[in-house]
């Protein structure tokens, strides 16, 4: 008999597994949460889960690399919905590095500040939403593996 949760580890399922998925879970709403204007802290939780285990790197920079895209995909989805005529409330900044640099540009959506409302304005501004998806993505990505690498390298 495997250990676990009362009836939960007659059915194969461990307390560790379990914590894993909590892990996971916590860490997606985190990076999800954490990529719209919602506080969220999914650089803690993930390092927290990492500490914990691990061996879950993989899965952990899938998940919130997932969960931060389509966070941020969501903001971008709120720009598109959001009338012309109410430009005055982005940063003229934001704006011109939207217009200038296109999708690209939101390889930076993971800084602080300028990170969050440039989806805002690539999606106010109509920018391709799989091009801005992809670049998003790839940004994310590049920034949960280095934190990864860093965590994990300390941790050795």
């Amino acid at each position: 008999r495997q250990g676990g949760f009362g009836c939960l580890g007659r059915h194969g399922v461990t307390a560790v597994e379990m914590g894993d998925t909590v892990s996971l879970s916590a860490l997606f709403v985190s990076a999800f949460t954490s990529a719209t204007l919602l506080p969220g802290t999914s650089d803690a939780v993930l390092v927290a889960v990492l500490w914990r285990n691990p061996a879950l790197a993989w899965q952990a920079l899938a998940v919130a690399t997932l969960g931060n895209s389509l966070g941020g995909m969501l903001s971008y989805g709120l720009g598109r919905l959001l009338p012309e005529k109410i430009r005055h409330r982005f940063s003229e900044k934001t704006v011109q590095y939207c217009r200038r640099w296109g999708a690209p540009v939101l390889l930076l959506s993971w800084l602080p500040l300028l990170g969050d409302a440039l989806p805002f304005a690539a999606g106010w501004l109509r920018l391709n939403w799989r091009q801005s998806f992809c670049f998003l993505t790839l940004g994310k990505f590049l920034r949960y593996l280095a934190l990864i690498w860093i965590t994990l390298a300390a941790a050795a």
